[in-house]
């Protein structure tokens, strides 16, 4: 092969990003927009709310990233409240659908009840087992109404940095008491000419002791169909088993899922119609 492999630039990193998201079906040009929302208490403390993306890659998806509520405010109905007032911006926004991910140990018969559908599983090294969900937004379901609905008696309110970090401290703090947190290490590569000129990247992690994990892969249009992708992807999948991982995932496109296929990627699940009219799938290859 007459081409160099490089580390990538961050200035790399992000024209990846951007050429990704012009290849794949779009509804709209609007940009990413994460938000906050917190609940406080009334002495201000921080005792739940959220972290969500919305027009995740431009598919008019809403995308819950992360959910908390304190311990000692469980089952008062605010975890409920937040569900709400995230379908409302989601609606507000022309969110089509809303997804997450949970796990065994968490809050799956909880988002059920709110009418979300699991989609994909993943039984991991630990035994335990995460969820992919998903909630069709214009689809009719009924509301779920929490037997115990005390707190309401608080509010949701927009939150900023600081109240994030609180959200994902208290929601690590949960999570490590089940699965201890790996250490997360980053595969950040790219092909050059031999005029040292970008043809090809891939950007990937590996959490150690578990999975592995592609989130981009990119080969220049005039170069495809050479055997750049798989190569990067090989070497994505060398340096997640190097780092002790089992397994390695993706996510592709019903525009590019043969690719990955080809490749030994078995499919783990199926979003269907997002975007609209295309499907998109969770893949995973044992490694």
């Amino acid at each position: 092969m007459d081409y160099k492999i490089e580390d990538l630039t961050e200035e790399e990193a992000a024209y990846i990003g951007g050429q990704i998201n012009e290849i794949v079906p779009h509804e709209t040009d609007a940009d990413e927009e994460e938000f906050v929302l917190k609940v406080e208490v009334e002495n201000g403390e921080i005792v739940g709310g959220c972290i969500a993306c919305a027009y995740e890659y431009r598919w008019l998806r809403m995308f819950l990233d992360t959910l908390w509520v304190d311990e000692r405010y469980r089952h008062h109905g605010i975890g409920s409240m937040i569900i709400r007032e995230v379908e409302r911006i989601a609606r507000e926004k022309g969110c089509r659908v809303v997804t997450l991910g949970t796990a065994s140990y968490m809050a799956r018969p909880f988002y059920e009840k709110h009418g979300f559908t699991v989609f994909t599983t993943l039984k991991k090294p630990n035994g335990y087992i995460s969820y992919s969900l998903v909630k069709y937004l214009d689809k009719n379901t009924s509301e779920y109404v929490p037997t115990d609905n005390s707190g309401a008696r608080f509010r949701v309110s927009p939150g900023g940095e600081d109240d994030a970090k609180v959200i994902e401290n208290g929601i690590r703090a949960y999570s490590e008491a089940y699965e201890p947190k790996c250490e997360n290490v980053g595969f950040y590569k790219k092909l050059v000419d031999e005029d040292g000129r970008f043809v090809a990247g891939v950007i990937a992690d590996a959490d150690k002791g578990e999975n592995g994990f592609i989130e981009a892969l990119f080969v220049e249009e005039p170069l495809r169909l050479q055997g750049l992708g798989t190569y990067l992807m090989m070497e994505a999948e060398k340096f997640a088993k190097e780092n002790s991982a089992h397994m390695i995932l993706t996510n592709a496109g019903d525009w590019n899922v043969g690719f990955f296929r080809k490749n030994g990627y078995l499919l783990r699940g199926e979003l269907k119609d997002v975007p609209k009219g295309h499907d998109c799938y969770e893949l995973y290859k044992m490694i």
